[in-house]
């Protein structure tokens, strides 16, 4: 029972303002209204002061009023649960305590600092320990950076940075830890960049991401004869990238051997809290230092990190800032203490080996994957899993490629890895829009390129990953593979086709994840620029209007909105059921008719100011031929009148067209004696275009038919129907050589008024099928 009033009505107000806060939230989310309300627009503030449930709503608007489409956000508050509501409560507590009076202030800040270092340090197996809780995860290295400094330079303290300048000091950083992290220690410390030395890993023997100790004790020998002091090392068990672990146990021979620091960190850490942890993570225990981010291994709000560390100096960790005289900065650990007591020791166990069994149950089904590369360098226990697709060459290339890749930068090589890089960019981001409680990203590793990063011990715990997730994944991943396969392979049948079309550009383009990229040529004899590149985009635009008109499978675009080639069509990813010559020839067709119609509107009124023109001068002339023909006394009124009515005159009508197309007047005497002939004649057909491919109902367009077995139906039927035409041409009971008598004659007749029938009626129905053939026996047997 809580004996403080103030501390339950602490409590009941917590849960009371994050209840109403996620009552609120789920609301806004079945109402779907993102707008701010006019009560959220700032105001001055109000004398008489507003009440907690007016307050948290305007919260609630604040934190959800401007979030449209994404739900991240919403969904990690969702599943904070009672373990993040106990974190949250530690900063309200720590706020109440930090106004008790000193002595009971330190008492207790003590019991809740010492509680929670030796639970982490018995959890994470780090023995006599000591700990730092910061809420920046550098801060911790910073600190034992600036502890590291007072040790090695004994009058540190007094003379500040002459004592450095005399003998640099050296910082080793490996080349695949997380970027920034040498300068931002080289900022905070004052010193300059040339202090950190970034260690390379391993090119010819071991993992490509481990760091190479050989070149790294090269290193620390070559420092030392410049002058330089070996300060620190940092190490990964397992790296931001792909989760990795270094050779800890060599490094920290190595760094006894000089007298060095060193300080590990990395998501693997984790897995020490587990009942089997693998040697190359155990070594990590006989540490000098270690950072643990506790906040998103655990899925705990706004908890600090930790470093724990071994020195038996407490003056130096006091002037490294390691630790405080001050109880307020001890009150840091307060969230933390409360978190770990609520989930207890086979709580905070249960969550790391459900993110650890999340990795291996995507290891297991990637396994079975075609077309999918995995990189994981300790299968048994690691809680990363980077994977990305890759396609092998095929046997006749395999010579070739060898021959290529002697050549580093050969640009065939390094295509391909550009295309490929290109292509798991837009695998990971499919994933993760498809399956966001899995929580997986795009990284980018040196030596592996692009690649799809799964580390559940970062998200899980946060976004509720599930088994039923990864499962949902894979299926993701499967139905993904064949898109991409099919896609690769036609690419190049693809830009073949468009440089064998003479009015298609192909414009390569690298970062485009789809089949390509084409651009429709405009051809002019106009030397002005500026008009040919606005006739060039009014064209192209137009042709992905059109396209996109199109009942197909494939996606046109633009292409990207930044860094993407202007005034082209870009065509998205395909199957393997794509027609690229058909597609090629629909665009060029498309563009082709597009310009016409466009130089034809462009021309059209020059063409028809010149085409009334003619037409005045011809009427003119008609008018004058017409005055000759009919003399000068038919023009005047009167007697004109009288003398056509004594004697008539006929003048055959001289009639014009206008032609569009030519531009040009036309005599319309031809249609006169067209008509006047009534020939009869049928127009001859409309010649159709070979992009009119005949398509069966509902197939879509630039798909191959595959119909060989309909086919062989349709010419076995057809077959069919010839043979019964043939014996019934033929009298029954009658040899081939045999005469017929007038009986016979009289049959034969029959038969060839059903065959003509039968005809007429296979005439009138395109499908010529057996039932059809029997349908026309029964009627003429009726008949």
């Amino acid at each position: 029972k809580m004996v403080d009033p103030t501390l339950a009505e602490m409590g009941k107000n917590l849960n009371e303002a994050m209840k109403m806060l996620e009552d609120n939230q789920r609301k806004v989310e079945e109402e779907n209204e993102k707008k701010y309300a006019r009560k959220d627009i700032p105001g001055p503030l109000q004398g008489s002061g507003q009440d907690m449930v007016s307050i948290l709503q305007l919260v609630q608007n604040l934190m959800h009023g401007e979030e449209e489409e994404e739900t991240s956000q919403s969904y990690r508050l969702q599943n904070v649960g009672e373990q993040g509501h106990m974190a949250l409560l530690g900063h309200s507590l720590a706020a109440y305590i930090s106004v008790l009076d000193r002595e009971r202030l330190r008492k207790l800040t003590t019991r809740i600092l010492s509680d929670t270092t030796l639970w982490l340090c018995r959890l994470f197996r780090y023995e006599n320990g000591s700990a730092y809780y910061h809420e920046d995860d550098r801060e911790g290295l910073l600190k034992i950076c600036r502890l590291v400094i007072h040790t090695r330079y004994e009058d540190y303290s007094l003379e500040g940075f002459n004592v450095l300048y005399t003998k640099q000091p050296v910082i080793y950083i490996s080349s695949a830890a997380r970027t920034g992290l040498g300068q931002a220690l080289c900022n905070q410390l004052g010193l300059p960049l040339s202090c950190v030395c970034r260690v390379p890993c391993n090119t010819m023997f071991g993992s490509q991401h481990q760091m190479d100790v050989a070149l790294l004790d090269r290193l620390i020998k070559e420092d030392v004869e410049f002058g330089k002091l070996p300060l620190l090392l940092v190490a990964n068990a397992g790296t931001p990238g792909a989760g990795h672990t270094d050779k800890l146990g060599r490094l920290k021979e190595l760094c006894e051997q000089h007298k060095m620091w060193l300080h590990v960190e990395g998501v693997n850490l984790a897995t020490l809290a587990l009942g089997y942890v693998s040697s190359s993570v155990l070594a990590a225990t006989k540490c000098d230092s270690m950072t643990l981010t506790l906040g998103s291994w655990l899925g705990l709000p706004a908890v600090p990190a930790v470093t724990l560390y071994r020195h038996e100096d407490p003056s130096l960790s006091l002037a490294a800032g390691l630790t405080s005289s001050q109880p307020v900065e001890k009150l840091r650990a307060l969230p933390l203490w409360l978190s770990l007591q609520y989930l207890g020791h086979d709580g905070i166990v249960e969550r790391i080996k459900h993110a650890s069994q999340l990795s291996q149950r995507l290891l297991e089904n990637l396994k079975n994957l075609d077309f999918i590369k995995t990189s994981v360098e300790d299968e048994l226990s690691s809680p990363v899993v980077v994977f990305k697709f890759f396609q092998e060459y095929s046997n006749r290339d395999q010579t070739s490629h060898a021959a290529q890749a002697s050549t580093i930068q050969h640009p065939i090589i390094s295509n391909e890895r550009h295309i490929y890089d290109t292509f798991n960019q837009w695998l990971g981001e499919q994933l993760a829009q498809l399956v966001p409680a899995s929580g997986v990203d795009v990284v980018e590793l040196e030596d592996e390129g692009t690649c799809v990063r799964f580390s559940p011990l970062m998200t899980s715990a946060v976004l509720g990953t599930e088994i039923q997730d990864i499962d949902q994944l894979v299926d993701c991943l499967k139905m993904k593979i064949p898109v991409l396969t099919s896609t690769l392979q036609l690419r190049e049948e693809f830009e073949q086709e468009v440089r064998r079309t003479v009015s298609l550009l192909y414009i390569e383009d690298l970062d485009w994840p789809g089949l390509g990229v084409v651009r429709y040529n405009y051809h002019s004899d106009e030397k002005n620029d500026d008009k040919q590149e606005k006739e060039l985009e009014k064209i192209n635009t137009e042709l992905l209007k059109k396209l996109n008109e199109l009942e197909s499978d494939l996606t046109f675009s633009l292409g990207p909105e930044f860094g993407g080639q202007k005034n082209c069509v870009y065509i998205g990813m395909v199957t393997e059921d794509l027609d690229v010559s058909e597609l090629v020839e629909t665009i060029a067709a498309t563009g082709r008719e597009i310009e016409e119609n466009s130089r034809l509107l462009e021309n059209m009124t020059e063409v028809v100011r010149k085409g009334i023109q003619e037409a005045q001068l011809q009427l003119q002339k008609a008018n004058e031929e017409r005055l000759l023909e009919e003399g000068l006394l038919r023009q005047i009124p009167v007697v004109g009148s009288v003398l056509n009515w004594f004697s008539p005159f006929q003048a055959s009508p001289k009639g014009r067209t206008f032609n569009l197309t030519a531009g040009s007047l036309e005599s319309t005497e031809s249609m006169y004696v067209s008509k006047a002939q009534g020939t009869g004649s049928t127009p001859p057909p409309t010649p159709t275009s070979s992009l009119a491919k005949q398509r069966l109902p509902g197939q879509k367009a630039f798909k191959r038919s595959l119909r060989s077995s309909d086919g062989f139906s349709e010419t076995s039927s057809i077959s069919h129907c010839d043979d019964l035409d043939k014996l019934d041409q033929r009298p029954p009971n009658l040899s081939p050589g045999q005469e017929q008598g007038p009986l016979e004659m009289e049959r034969a007749e029959e038969q060839k008024e059903v065959g003509q029938a039968k005809r007429d009626t296979e005439d009138i129905h395109s499908d010529k099928s057996a039932p059809d053939c029997t349908k026309v026996e029964d009627q003429a047997s009726q008949r």
